[in-house]
């Protein structure tokens, strides 16, 4: 993991931001106990490249005026059209205290599920979770292939080190598996109805 270096910025035109995204560069803010919001600009790249290996909820290593820290990345705001970065929000991290992050749930054995005329509903991509900085998971897998039509599967199903606990309600559903075939056929009887 590289040490990103991170430039304080001074916001001083409301057209400042647009002209640092054309130049390359990502304006963000950092935030914690011991930073009053200080307002950075990253290279986009670089920025990139560190968010392909730790994903979009992840702890980065960063420079500042000559000093390494680390910080949990907590929002990444992207475009709704190129997908580029348009901004990032940063928490600094002190020591190895407990932290609380969302990390994205990887649905695994979907293809299985679609052989088969099933469909899996996502309710929920992401699961709340506390741990210490260091054993934070990029993603949390989850195999829905042992599931069959109508499994409904559970936080609680989620399968998680001992270091790793779940802050969202174990009760609440992520995802569930349905005939595919049946909600088309449904739809089609209601579509034939309202004509």
């Amino acid at each position: 993991m590289n040490n990103l270096n991170l430039i304080k910025r001074e916001n001083k035109t409301s057209h400042w931001a647009k002209k640092e995204r054309r130049a390359g560069k990502v304006p963000g803010v950092l935030y914690g106990k011991g930073v009053s919001n200080l307002l950075f600009e990253i290279g986009e790249l670089e920025l990139c490249r560190e968010i392909s290996s730790t994903g979009e909820h992840g702890i980065i290593n960063y420079n500042i005026e000559g000093e390494e820290h680390k910080a949990l990345l907590r929002e990444v705001q992207r475009d709704p059209v190129t997908h580029k970065i348009i901004h990032v929000d940063l928490e600094e991290i002190a020591g190895n205290n407990t932290i609380q992050s969302e990390v994205p749930i990887q649905f695994v054995g979907e293809e299985w599920i679609s052989k088969r005329g099933a469909i899996l509903q996502k309710e929920q991509e992401l699961v709340k979770v506390s741990c210490k900085p260091d054993e934070l998971p990029k993603s949390i897998k989850f195999d829905v292939s042992k599931g069959g039509l109508g499994s409904v599967f559970r936080y609680s199903d989620l399968e998680v080190g001992e270091e790793i606990s779940i802050l969202d309600d174990i009760k609440g559903v992520i995802a569930s598996i349905s005939n595919e075939k049946r909600l088309t056929s449904a739809l089609g009887e209601e579509e034939k109805e309202d004509n």
